[in-house]
């Protein structure tokens, strides 16, 4: 790598290598070449005078490419689609004048483009799942462990560890089926020619439609596609490049919210994220064990965000049957989203396989708010002993103000049980109001509902995709 001249941070900091391969310029050219093998033999079998002969020789050379014969033309002609023609042509003398018979640039360039990027979406999906396991795993084994609930980031009534993980499955599943969606509808551009009309195929194959339709079919389904669009202009719709990149910024929504919860919890010293034995928290500060695991995912969620707006400009601004406009934008933007996204991915999952639950924290801010959370029990239970509700709840208002107004003003611990059995109105010992505040009395079906939806909605998804469990996710520097 140089060191004279800028290098993507993607590449050498964040993303997987599995990923950057798959947008390297390697897997690009090489795909190209499988697209202009698919497009011969698609003429063969329709009749046109392309020979088996001429494919073989094409085949032989589908993967060896020779870069500078490519470069070199490509500084005279100014063309990288043409320089390339040029360059296969040369290793396959037999088969030179069938390359990219009757095609436009767009047939190799956007058709590669959409195979790259199901691929892609293949493999986000794959790491997806195995975060769908790890925090499964994760909630079910802390899904009796009661904690403290917050609501607009004050205390709220209790839930679990496990029930909270569970919410963060919730965002990370509907992710899951926006991506399966998406997979779903990626379709080929196929060889439509340069307005979309096919109309050189049409000449070459002297008219015959049906022909044209067939080379459309042949073409997917030698590219492992169902089909292909039925209408175009010159590229495929780049509405399509929008629809994916916003099935990235959800999971990137769901990603930053995860870790802005960790980062949160870690401040209240309740859960912390994978810390290494040599890793350095601070330079200064030599004790620190900062989330920066959690903040980069954060970071790069908040760049795939802002990222996700320019395909959506793109394919707004598109004339008629295309322009070139959108070019220069989407080779930036389509694959620094994929990077983007598999390396937050790539953090999340290295963060949810090593999550350290401090429980002890955890039950010590929880009895610090649970006498005011209680209260309602409280009254309930001294009701049933012969008390007036009406009245109990003014006392237990009074010594609520009270109790934190002593917490708040003074520093001092939260004394409301001790108020409570203090005041002969409601006749209870403080041993009695202790045995209430059991914090598993609080938690309500947090447990059960984590348990019921793990095993109908996430274990079916793990099932069906057991080649991605075990991932663990890799920090990179």
């Amino acid at each position: 790598m140089s060191n004279n001249s800028y290098q993507s941070p993607l590449n050498s900091r964040y993303a997987s290598k599995e990923m950057q391969e798959l947008f390297s310029p390697d897997r690009k050219f090489k795909t190209w070449r499988r697209l202009w093998i698919a497009l011969a033999e698609a003429e063969n079998e329709l009749g046109l005078p392309v020979s088996k002969e001429q494919i073989e020789e094409l085949k032989a050379h589908a993967d060896d490419i020779n870069y500078a014969d490519a470069e070199a033309r490509e500084k005279e002609c100014r063309h990288d689609v043409m320089s390339h023609v040029y360059a296969y042509g040369l290793q396959c003398p037999n088969a030179k004048g069938i390359i990219h018979l009757g095609a436009t640039s767009c047939y190799v360039g956007d058709n590669t483009d959409i195979i790259i990027m199901t691929m892609a979406l293949r493999l986000i999906q794959k790491k997806l799942v195995a975060l769908l396991d790890s925090l499964s795993r994760f909630a079910l084994q802390y899904k009796d462990l009661p904690c403290l609930g917050f609501t607009h980031g004050q205390p709220a009534q209790p839930t679990t560890v496990g029930k909270r993980a569970a919410l963060w499955l919730q965002d990370f599943l509907l992710d899951y089926h926006e991506l399966s969606f998406r997979i779903s509808q990626m379709r080929l551009l196929g060889s439509k020619g340069t307005t979309g009309t096919q109309a050189s195929f049409l000449e070459l194959f002297g008219g015959d439609h049906e022909k044209c339709r067939r080379l459309d079919s042949l073409i997917a389904e030698k590219l492992g596609f169902d089909s292909c669009f039925a209408v175009s202009g010159q590229t495929y719709p780049r509405k399509v490049d929008s629809a994916v990149l916003n099935s990235l910024a959800g999971l990137a929504q769901s990603a930053s919210k995860f870790s802005t919860d960790l980062r949160l919890l870690q401040h209240l010293k309740e859960l912390e994220e994978p810390f290494e034995k040599q890793q350095i928290g601070s330079s200064a500060m030599a004790y620190k064990r900062n989330p920066m695991r959690s903040e980069r995912i954060g970071s790069l969620a908040r760049y795939l965000l802002a990222d996700a707006l320019n395909p959506a400009l793109t394919a707004s601004t598109q004339w008629f049957e295309r322009t070139l406009d959108d070019s220069a934008n989407k080779r930036i933007a389509v694959p620094e989203a994929f990077l983007a996204a598999d390396a937050v991915l790539e953090l999340c999952l290295n963060v949810s396989n090593g999550i350290v639950v401090y429980p002890k924290m955890i039950d010590a801010h929880l009895r610090a708010e649970l006498p005011f959370m209680a209260t309602e029990n409280i009254l309930m239970d001294c009701v049933k002993r012969g008390g007036d509700r009406q009245q109990l709840h003014e006392r237990i208002r009074v010594h609520s103000m009270a109790a934190g107004r002593a917490v708040k003003e003074e520093g001092l611990p939260n004394d409301l049980l001790e108020r409570i059995a203090a005041d002969s109105a409601f006749g209870v010992s403080l041993r009695e109001l202790e045995e209430i505040m059991e914090p598993k009395n609080f938690v309500g079906r947090a447990p059960l509902q984590t348990e019921e939806f793990i095993s109908a909605e996430i274990a079916p998804i793990l099932a069906e995709h057991k080649d991605a469990l075990g991932l663990k996710g890799e920090v990179r520097v």
